[in-house]
């Protein structure tokens, strides 16, 4: 459905993506899409044609330059190699600058690595109208939730083994603290719970998904972006 497309950073270098766009595009808002630590993968690039069929225009940057991978010890390899801060405040801030130029309203959402990702691109890009954090979370000390002016939407597994839910309820007390406007959702589930690729022998450990979590988490998600961005 989508295609491959360019875009600008703030710093004036080029960045590229995955573009998905709905049929009727005039006055489409905008939906910034963060992989997890695999890359700009077939799995991820589901998730903006997915948004793109529900009216959004959906830009997934690639953070990884062409790189991707479905074995654990690589992703954690070209995860550690990423410039968290620069990802947040080039390549993430650029795409939603882009987006922003049809005039909608635009938001952030991400998975796992993303999910932490969507938090520091909120922290970095005043021009974000939303966020949709999906079971990912940075060290809470990079989390300047001060600058999170826009409202926040969180999916949460109890059972997740890289994201313990203490961590998340210490990032609800920051959040709540800075007087940020965000409501979190806990499920009795895995890790990586709405990736349906998350199955069968070739799934990680600790990862799940969960069809019944997933879906509701989507209905609530769209719910939350159509009261956001149109």
């Amino acid at each position: 459905m989508g295609t491959m497309t360019t875009f600008q950073r703030p710093d004036g270098q080029t960045a590229t993506g995955y573009l998905a766009e709905p049929a009727n595009q005039a006055h489409a808002p905008g939906i910034v899409v963060i992989q997890e630590w695999w890359g700009l993968n077939e799995q991820i690039r589901g998730v903006a044609d997915r948004l793109a069929q529900a009216g959004y225009r959906a830009l997934v940057p690639d953070l990884y330059r062409g790189q991707l991978t479905v074995e654990a010890a690589e992703a954690h390899h070209l995860m550690s190699g990423l410039n968290f801060g620069e990802a947040a405040s080039q390549d993430i801030r650029g795409a939603v600058l882009h987006l922003k130029q049809a005039g909608g309203k635009v938001g952030i959402t991400g998975f796992c690595m993303g999910g932490a990702l969507t938090l520091l691109g909120l922290c970095a890009t005043p021009e974000a109208d939303a966020g949709v954090v999906w079971y990912g979370c940075p060290p809470l000390e990079y989390i300047d939730a001060a600058t999170i002016k826009v409202p926040l939407l969180g999916h949460w597994a109890t059972q997740d083994e890289f994201f313990p839910i203490a961590t998340i309820e210490a990032l609800e007390t920051k959040l709540r603290e800075a007087g940020a406007n965000f409501e979190f959702h806990r499920y009795l589930a895995h890790h990586a719970f709405a990736n349906e690729t998350a199955v069968g022998p070739g799934r990680i450990a600790a990862t799940q998904f969960d069809p019944v979590w997933a879906q509701q988490a989507w209905d609530r998600t769209f719910g939350f972006l159509g009261k956001c961005l149109w």
